[in-house]
């Protein structure tokens, strides 16, 4: 680009290229005309920000799947700095159940009640069961990638239907 097309000092935002056009004879108290052309995206960029709109608007939706990612990344986390961190946290697996227990003596319930409760219950307790025992033994050991992923689906699929129902 020429000296006498380029900018100086002129501040711009990333990705944006000014291009100044030089005053044309006979015109001395006119300002110059100015054109801004905005650098093109890459087809990259432009699917990675088409995702992450879609992500974006349906983050209510997905919020399990988060979860569940962050519990991934917690376990390894854990199973790195703290191994028996899972000793400590395997406990945690039966708060569910007795939260069950709790609520059936203070509020009975039946049918749909009761049945969405027991579900609840038990997908917590195996959420749980499985932080404990990936903290331990690392999230990605054995089958404990499968169970993960099967909780993962069954925790989304339950959110799914809860949320389309009320």
């Amino acid at each position: 680009m020429s000296s006498r097309t380029r900018a100086r000092g002129a501040k711009t935002a990333a990705g944006v290229h000014t291009v100044r056009i030089p005053r044309q004879r006979g015109r001395r108290g006119a300002d110059p005309f100015v054109v801004v052309v905005p650098e093109r995206p890459s087809l990259t960029r432009e699917a990675l920000g088409f995702l992450g709109g879609l992500l974006w608007r349906s983050r209510h939706a997905l919020a399990p799947t988060g979860l569940a990612v962050l519990a991934l990344v917690v376990a390894a986390l854990l199973h790195v700095m703290a191994w028996w961190s899972g000793l400590i946290l395997a406990p945690t697996a039966a708060g569910p159940l007795a939260w069950l227990l709790v609520m059936q003596r203070r509020r009975p319930a039946t049918g749909a009640v009761l049945a969405w409760r027991i579900g609840l219950a038990a997908l917590l307790a195996s959420a749980l069961a499985w932080l404990a025992v990936a903290a331990g033994c690392g999230p990605l050991a054995g089958a404990l990638e499968l169970w993960w992923l099967l909780t993962l689906i069954a925790a989304q699929s339950a959110w799914l239907v809860v949320r389309r129902t009320h």
